[in-house]
């Protein structure tokens, strides 16, 4: 039996979130939803009735035609264009999760109360995400300005019959699906179309998505790190207690506590050694893993505040009697988080790189390209390639988007965030740095083995033997491609992430 979550008004949380994307959780409106909702909406019917002056959007054209007023028998109308017109995204098709994260999250906005749609519309985006009717959107098309307004027109159209669907693997005309389960078209009113695409939810989902992955492959990144520092027969002396009390940085002084805390009972990091320094790329990681995660945090609280937002435009607030035209659809906090993100997480591929090239290099006593016979053999040779084309891809990708604009709506829309772009840039970068992590983790497990019988910590042992179950030491050249696809899958699904 499916699991229910009730959409309020309660602030959304990662813990919620990571629940949500690994358990079939069926959605349904809250009392205290429905009637923030209803209060809304019933509160737009009225104004409608008396007022007279021009409300953006609700009465008048888009955009830069927003001096155009539009005659009342016409409003439901203007919606339906809006939807249609506006449904331009282009490009590959989103991921199903994101496709999810996305109606979730517009849900949840809707439910606080300021965007004046019927209750019958959210609850038809439950209807869809809870049978896994996912609508037909594309990664490309979004400024990130109002809102994300083409892919979110996609996302939308099928609650009007129209656009198409993704139903049980097969694509489908939404119309088709909707009557298999005999759900009418929304006749959409006054606001609706607006209160659908205007919205940072194509930016927000993305986020929410890499932001999971990003806490599951710092974790690794450390645990990856320290079996390298053994694997390298390196020193734990930067890693002391007191060298990150004297600079104090919260990620510094947490990475250290995490390698001293995987790294106890170790014989490898007790045995004394011959060199007095270890490559920056080892002896630095509290320093550069701490300084991404500190950008993690600062990036997961922004982006925690967006998704419990309103971000819609115009916003009303019944109780004061207001309608106001602003900005909160425009996506420059984003944008700005996701360029660092995007930064913060190349520079953990970067350096695990680095680490990868110390490792097969020949040197501490470890044969080059960490086989035998190499020669014969080449060993682990070329996933360093590979890990090395992804690390410059990555820095291609860190190129920020968010320093770019462009004027569009004949000049109204006159700076834009392209937070969209750094949303999709993103994805890729926590892909390949998940890869390139893999590829260390391959590499370390190795060279590892050529330090036995000598022990690593009890923490590592076990790490090493969950991933032996899966992954063999490498006696002779094999297809590589394949143990590293395993390994990638050991650091997704593995529980030493969690």
């Amino acid at each position: 039996m499916s699991k229910v979550h009730y959409i309020s008004p309660k602030p959304l949380t990662y813990e919620l979130m990571e629940d949500l994307a690994n358990n079939h959780y069926k959605l349904e409106l809250s009392d205290e939803a429905v009637g923030l909702i209803t209060k809304c909406r019933e509160y737009l019917d009225n104004k409608m009735l008396n007022e007279h002056a021009p409300i953006y959007g609700i009465t008048t054209g888009f955009g830069s035609l927003c001096n155009r007023n539009i005659s009342k028998e016409k409003l439901s109308l203007l919606q339906r264009n809006l939807v249609m017109s506006h449904a331009c995204s282009t490009g590959d098709e989103i991921n199903p999760e994101i496709i999810k994260l996305m109606l979730f999250l517009k849900a949840h906005a809707l439910s606080l109360g300021h965007s004046g749609i019927q209750v019958i519309t959210v609850q038809r985006i439950l209807d869809f995400y809870n049978n896994d009717v996912l609508p037909v959107v594309y990664d490309r098309g979004s400024l990130g300005a109002s809102g994300d307004l083409a892919p979110l027109s996609n996302l939308f159209l099928p609650l009007l019959g129209l656009g198409e669907v993704r139903y049980q693997g097969k694509r489908y005309e939404s119309a088709e699906i909707m009557k298999k389960f005999g759900w009418q078209p929304i006749d959409l009113k006054s606001k609706e179309g607006l209160a659908l695409l205007n919205g940072t939810q194509f930016m927000s989902a993305h986020g929410v998505y890499a932001m999971l992955k990003a806490f599951r492959i710092i974790k690794f990144a450390d645990i990856i790190g320290a079996l390298s520092l053994e694997a390298y027969d390196g020193r734990i002396e930067p890693f002391h207690e007191n060298l990150q009390k004297v600079r104090p940085h919260q990620g510094q002084i947490q990475t250290a506590l995490n390698f001293r805390k995987i790294l106890e009972g170790s014989e490898l990091i007790a045995h004394p050694k011959k060199h007095v320094q270890d490559p920056y790329s080892f002896r630095c990681m509290p320093q550069v893993h701490g300084a991404s995660k500190d950008a993690l945090n600062y990036v997961a609280n922004v982006l925690l505040t967006e998704i419990n937002s309103v971000t819609d435009n115009p916003t009303i607030w019944p109780d004061e009697d207001l309608i106001l035209s602003g900005g909160n659809f425009h996506g420059q906090p984003l944008a700005l988080s996701y360029d660092f993100m995007a930064i913060a997480l190349s520079e953990l591929g970067n350096i695990s790189e680095r680490r990868v090239v110390q490792l097969i290099s020949g040197l501490r006593g470890l044969p080059e390209f960490l086989v035998f016979n190499s020669g014969l053999n080449s060993g682990f040779m070329i996933p360093q390639y590979a890990a090395a084309s992804m690390v410059s891809q990555n820095k291609q990708l860190c190129t920020p988007a968010s320093v770019d604009s462009i004027v569009s709506s004949n000049g109204q829309e006159d700076h834009v965030s392209m937070g969209a772009n750094a949303a999709t840039k993103l994805l890729k970068v926590v892909d390949n740095t998940e890869r390139i992590l893999a590829i260390e983790l391959f590499n370390a497990a190795q060279a590892l083995e050529f330090r036995r019988p000598a022990k690593t910590s009890p923490y590592l042992e076990d790490f090493m033997a969950q991933y032996r179950k899966i992954v063999p030491f490498i006696e002779e050249d094999r297809i590589m491609y394949i143990e590293m696809d395993k390994t990638i899958e050991f650091i997704r699904n593995g529980s030493f992430g969690k």
